[in-house]
Order: C-alpha cells, then sequence, then structure tokens
C-alpha cells in the first residue's frame, strides 16, 4: 500500500490533481455547513437552513447532459474555467444577499458536476491506468478528510468574522484549484475521432454503461448502498435518543469514527481492488457497511461507535470501484457524460432516500429502518458475488499487474505485463500441450484465478489424453480401414 501510494504521490499530474481536489473540497465542506448557519442566522427559518443543499442536489438531474459539455471541449481548460467562475459566484455571495445566496449554491452544484465529469475524463491522461485504483482511493480520502476538518474551520471562521469570510474563503480555494488543474501537463482534448467512434458518439451514456457486465452491477450496487446510507444515517439523532439515551452533540463522535474509516478504506482501495477484482472489492466493501449498520441497533455505545468505523470502512468502496471501472470501460470520448450519468445513478437516490428515512423515523421504531439498510447494502454486495468467478473478457481489457510507467507529461508507457500461464488445446499444426501467456484480466483474483486456471487446464490435458486412448483403441480394432491412420495391406 505505500509502496503504489508513494507512486501516486511521486507523479506530478496525480500531485497536482489531488491538491485541486483538496483545496476546493476543503472549500466546498466549510461552505455547506456555515452556509446553513447563515441562512438561520438571517431569516430564523429552520425550512430555509434545511434545504439549503437542495439546488446543488436538484444538479446531479443534469448529470448527462453537463458530461456532454466535458466530452466536447478541452477538458483541462473547462475545468480551470469552472473554478474560475465559481470564485466569482462565492465573491459575489460574500455581499451577504439572501437571494445571491441561494442563487449562488445552485450554480456551486452545478458548476460542480460540470467540474467532475471534465475531472473524469481528464483523468485518464492525467494517471496512468496501474494506479488509477490508488489514485481514486486517495481522492476519496481526501474528500473524507476534508469533511472532518473544513466544517469546524468553517464554523469557527463563521463566528469570529461571519458569512462572507466562509464565502470569500471559498472563492480563495476555487482559484487554488483553477491554478493546480492549469498545470496540469495532458493532452486534454478529446482523442481524434476514428470511424468507429461514429457509434460511441451517438450512444446515450446509459447504453456505454450497460455495454460492460461489470458496470452492469457496480453501479446499482453503488446506488443501493448510498440509498441504504441515507436511510440509516437519518435515524441517527433517534439512535442516540432512544437507543444510546445520549444527547445529541454525541454525533460528533459518530461522525468523526466514519469519517477515519473513510480514509482508511481510501488508502487501502488500490491494494484490495488488485487482489480482489472491482465487484469483490465492492461486495467487501458493502458486506462491512451491512455489519456497522446492524450494529447501530445494538444498545452499547462501543458498538455503535465501532459500528460507525465499519460504515466508513465499506461505503466508499463500491463507489471507489463503480468509478475506477468506469474510467477503464469507457472510451474516452465518451467519458464524461458517461462518469456524470453514472454519478447521477449512484447519488441522486439520496434525495428521495433521505425523505423516506425521515418518514420513516417519525412512523417507526428507528431499528426498522436500520436494519431494513443493513439488509439493502448486504443484498446488494451478495448479488455482486454471485456471478464474480464467471468474469470475462467483455468486462474490459486486460490489465497489466505491473503499473505503468509515467513521463512528466502523463503519457502511459507500459511495463512489461506479468501474465498467467495456461494450457491451451492443439489447434491443426501445433503440438499438443503447447502453453501460451494471457494477461491477468482486472476482475480476475490473484491467486483465485490462477488455480482456476491450472484446474482448466488439467482438465483439459485429461481430456485430450481420453481422446487419444479413444483413437488408439480403434485404429488397434479396425488397423487397414482408410482414414484411421492405420497402414493399407496389399492382397
Amino acid at each position: 500500500m505505500a509502496w503504489t501510494t508513494g507512486r501516486v504521490l511521486r507523479d506530478r499530474n496525480a500531485r497536482l490533481y489531488l491538491g485541486g481536489v483538496l483545496v476546493s473540497g476543503f472549500g466546498d465542506s466549510a461552505m455547506s455547513l456555515a452556509a446553513g448557519v447563515w441562512i438561520k442566522a438571517r431569516t430564523g427559518s429552520d425550512a430555509l437552513a434545511g434545504i439549503v443543499g437542495a439546488g446543488m442536489w436538484l444538479a446531479l438531474l443534469l448529470g448527462p447532459v453537463l458530461g456532454g459539455v466535458a466530452d466536447r471541449t478541452d477538458r483541462r481548460r473547462l475545468l480551470v474555467a469552472v473554478n474560475l467562475a465559481l470564485a466569482v459566484v462565492m465573491a459575489a455571495v460574500a455581499l451577504g444577499r439572501l437571494w445571491v445566496l441561494f442563487a449562488g449554491l445552485a450554480l456551486v452544484g452545478v458548476g460542480a458536476v460540470l467540474s467532475g465529469a471534465a475531472a473524469a475524463a481528464l483523468l485518464p491522461a492525467a494517471v496512468p491506468q496501474g494506479l488509477r485504483g490508488d489514485f481514486n482511493g486517495l481522492v476519496r480520502s481526501v474528500t473524507e478528510g476534508m469533511k472532518l476538518v473544513a466544517p469546524p474551520v468553517g464554523a469557527a471562521l463563521f463566528t469570529v468574522l461571519g458569512g462572507p469570510a466562509v464565502a470569500l474563503l471559498n472563492a480563495g480555494t476555487f482559484v487554488a484549484a483553477a491554478l493546480a488543474f492549469g498545470l496540469l501537463r495532458v493532452n486534454a482534448r478529446p482523442a481524434a475521432r476514428t470511424p468507429g467512434d461514429a457509434g460511441t458518439a451517438r450512444e446515450s451514456p446509459l447504453r456505454l454503461l450497460r455495454r460492460d457486465r461489470a458496470l452492469r452491477a457496480l453501479v446499482p450496487a453503488a446506488a443501493a448502498a448510498m440509498v441504504a446510507s441515507s436511510l440509516s444515517s437519518s435515524a441517527t439523532f433517534a439512535v442516540l435518543d432512544k437507543g444510546l439515551h445520549r444527547s445529541p452533540a454525541f454525533a460528533g463522535v459518530l461522525t468523526p469514527a466514519q469519517g477515519l474509516g473513510s480514509v482508511a478504506c481510501g488508502l487501502l482501495a488500490g491494494t484490495l481492488l488488485r487482489r480482489l477484482g472491482e465487484r469483490g472489492f465492492a461486495a467487501l466493501g458493502l458486506a462491512l457497511f451491512a455489519a456497522g449498520v446492524a450494529a447501530r441497533v445494538a444498545p452499547w455505545t462501543g458498538v455503535v461507535v465501532a459500528g460507525g468505523v465499519l460504515i466508513g470502512l465499506g461505503l466508499p468502496a463500491p463507489l471507489i470501484a463503480a468509478v475506477t471501472a468506469v474510467q477503464r470501460a469507457v472510451p474516452g470520448r465518451a467519458l464524461g457524460r458517461a462518469a456524470a450519468t453514472a454519478d447521477t445513478l449512484m447519488f441522486a437516490p439520496t434525495g428521495p432516500a433521505l425523505l423516506l428515512g425521515g418518514a420513516a423515523v417519525a412512523l417507526l421504531d428507528y431499528r426498522v429502518q436500520t436494519v431494513a439498510a443493513a439488509v439493502l447494502g448486504g443484498l446488494a454486495g451478495a448479488l455482486l458475488l454471485r456471478h464474480r468467478r464467471r468474469w470475462a473478457g467483455a468486462e474490459g481489457a486486460a490489465q497489466p499487474l505491473v503499473p505503468e510507467e509515467v513521463d512528466g507529461a502523463g503519457l502511459a508507457q507500459h511495463a512489461p505485463a506479468v501474465g498467467v500461464v495456461e494450457e491451451v488445446g492443439q489447434p491443426p499444426g501445433e503440438a499438443a500441450g503447447e502453453r501460451q501467456v494471457r494477461p491477468r484480466h482486472q476482475d480476475e483474483p490473484a491467486v483465485g484465478g490462477r488455480r482456476r486456471v491450472r484446474r482448466q487446464a488439467q482438465r483439459g490435458q485429461q481430456r485430450r489424453e481420453h481422446q487419444a486412448g479413444l483413437r488408439l483403441a480403434e485404429e488397434r480394432e479396425d488397423p487397414g480401414e482408410p482414414g484411421r491412420g492405420g497402414q493399407q495391406h496389399d492382397g
């Protein structure tokens, strides 16, 4: 883990990319808390303070459209332009007018979806293929880490200097992110069209995602995980009140526990993806998540806190696996809209799920929806494992085990592929038992896959030996019949 993380951090493009994600994530997380407090202080309305994030959620529904913009433009320039535009928006929010605040947050939501699509489409040119799982995990770690650090900073800044200061801080982080993305050394324009690109350009994003067998399983599994998380999190204060008999302030203990688990998951993601494959890693995460949610039913504080750590460890796994699979399976010219559509499918259901969870808390015992969330997460993981052994070449091109080397311009230079030796059948004109090397598939477990190949080779050898024995027996029974391989005798 330390080796691959070090390789990611030594790559110039990866460092700049992570730096842009870090600073913009810090500003967004600080502003997300301060905005609600600011609106509450200005209006005294709990309802207005509660819907402050509605505009950002609605922007998710525009993912397929905004992703298409990223596929038709220079992705790096688009990232720079969007972040600079959002800096101007937040500077206007600092003026303190209420309608500007709501409009500004809605525009930030649109900008987040657009920049997310551009960043996803730019990633293959910036980060080598062998390190993308590690990189996606680090992005998740950075994002979750900022959610732990930035809100207290934003709240303290709001208390001392007021809401405009937090808005200006967010504007400054957008400028810093634009600078980091602008320094990337990549070919950020979509690849030149080829005759085969015409069909891809006309295909809908949903069809692009349905092409890949792994994606057809991973994206719904990640969406189920987010729905289950929303159902579980909406019962948090009921868990504290009725289950643990503690004050709402104890949520300040549960949230960091889950955040630390999420940071650890991101750091382990690359290693686990290589060992377990995309679906195996996602299934493991869903199992941990289901166990953590089920622990919230217990009346003991230690068990509930440990459950929060398990939720943090498990929940990011299907998201990281799905994002990595999208980057692997979708052609570069269509990657922006495919990535944005995948984000819409995974995250948009959280809004209705939160509303459903809030209604369930009011009408039912909190343990009912908590158990339902655990069952949903566990079922999604079980369905992923159902066909995991039947991996196929259709799920993506073979990926070398040795990570790629990258030059300063971000152009991948493949290291020699580590292959799996398997015995193949005897085609005409080739000797029996000839062996060939094929690259190991990304979704094939390193150990189990090799054992399976050996078993298949042994069974193939046994079949060939059996067929050879049958032919020999037939020749002995009728040595003079033409076509049996025996000699012809003169009368």
